[in-house]
């Protein structure tokens, strides 16, 4: 908690600064300031992919997991990012993005660097657990 506060406290500074609305969009500080879907699952869960990425350029770490039904559509997400504000707010608007897409839909996003990484990194390692849910099965 007191690492959020001290983030959010630098955050919000560059918010009431000239610079800082030049820099960051009110979406970027509404989503940094009431982040969607922060939480997990359980990992175990065949359902669930799950990705952990981290950027050492600027130690930014994200974890990621979506819920995939049977169909491949991703039915909720979560995720865990310490980091600057802008990590966190990516991590929060690409949990909800992903939101009702495909797992191939998904694998299609650009530029968004550790996020991007972490969707890729959820799909990939859900893939992985279905394919020996499935061989249990057969």
């Amino acid at each position: 908690m007191m690492l959020k506060q001290t983030a959010k406290k630098t955050f919000l500074g560059l918010r009431s600064s000239t610079a800082g609305r030049r820099f960051y969009h009110e979406n970027v500080i509404d989503h940094f300031e009431n982040p969607r879907n922060v939480g997990s699952f359980k990992r175990d869960d065949p359902d669930v992919g799950t990705g952990l990425v981290g950027s050492p350029a600027c130690g930014d770490l994200m974890t990621l997991q979506i819920k995939v039904d049977e169909s491949g559509h991703i039915t909720d997400s979560r995720f865990k990012t310490f980091g600057c504000g802008a990590a966190i707010a990516a991590s929060s608007v690409a949990s909800e993005w992903i939101k009702g897409k495909t797992v191939s839909e998904v694998m299609t996003i650009k530029n968004a660097m550790l996020a991007e990484d972490a969707i890729k990194s959820a799909v990939q390692n859900y893939k992985e657990k279905k394919a020996i849910a499935d061989a249990y099965v057969a």
